[in-house]
């Protein structure tokens, strides 16, 4: 089974739906029909209801393109270090690179993931 296009950002995602709500088609149909991933489409619609983004999109100030959505696919990459018996692991996200342990408190990755957000 042939996988389309996935949706590129907030926009893309936003402009398709409203395709979809005027062609009277689920999102699985009308993605199949257009060459586009539905998986990805109906991300994208959940994340922007849960938002509660509105269908018309107004004018984006530099504020509001800052606080876009983006959708982040995880990978599998090389395998979880271990040093001494305890297991590291390593998050790439664009040119940051935060390694850790099982050690490591979740109030500590809280801060790094809110610094990397800010970037």
């Amino acid at each position: 089974m042939a996988v389309g296009r996935k949706i590129e950002d907030e926009r893309d995602a936003l402009q398709c739906l409203r395709k979809v709500g005027h062609a009277g088609l689920t999102v699985g149909e009308w993605a199949r029909a257009h060459g586009i991933d539905g998986r990805s489409l109906h991300a994208w619609r959940i994340a922007i209801a849960r938002r509660g983004v509105p269908a018309r999109r107004r004018k984006a100030s530099a504020k509001s393109k800052r606080a876009e959505l983006a959708l982040v696919e995880l990978v599998p990459a090389a395998p979880v270090l271990e040093c001494d018996g305890a297991r590291r692991y390593v998050l790439v996200v664009g040119a940051a690179r935060v390694e850790f342990g099982d050690d490591v408190s979740v109030a500590t990755l809280r801060c790094v993931f809110e610094a990397l957000r800010s970037c």
